[in-house]
């Protein structure tokens, strides 16, 4: 699993690529907040959105995600703990006043944008 990319992935690169012709500008792989010890994948801080893109398998998506035969109580219980930990991280920014939003991988990049960039663009309007 080492080989396994966690950041700058296929779908990540074409959401951000969204995100930008877009027009927005945003921090990459940033933590929202410092006590939190888990890096969003894009962070827009004046409007204190963070999002996450999931992937299918380690997060246990309802439509795409699939669990190995080999080992499948390891694998139960490590999706299972991811999933705890994205309520958890979605909680604690809530608690402090941001926005987390979470895209699936499978989901077609320029509609998951369109939709951060609403949110994110009434945030900014809110503040103003």
């Amino acid at each position: 699993m080492s080989r396994q990319r966690r950041q700058d992935t296929g779908p990540e690169l074409a959401f951000r690529s969204s995100l930008h012709s877009l027009g927005l500008r945003y921090w990459v792989h940033r933590r929202p907040i410092p006590a939190l010890r888990r890096q969003a994948d894009v962070v827009f801080p004046r409007a204190k959105v963070a999002v996450f893109v999931d992937g299918c398998f380690w997060h246990g998506c309802a439509e795409h995600g699939s669990m190995p035969k080999a080992n499948a109580w390891y694998w139960d219980q490590k999706i299972q703990r991811n999933r705890q930990r994205d309520m958890d991280t979605n909680r604690v920014l809530t608690v402090a006043g941001w926005q987390p939003l979470r895209v699936w991988e499978h989901e077609n990049a320029a509609d998951a944008a369109a939709r951060v960039a609403l949110v994110v663009r009434e945030r900014r309007a809110r503040r103003s």
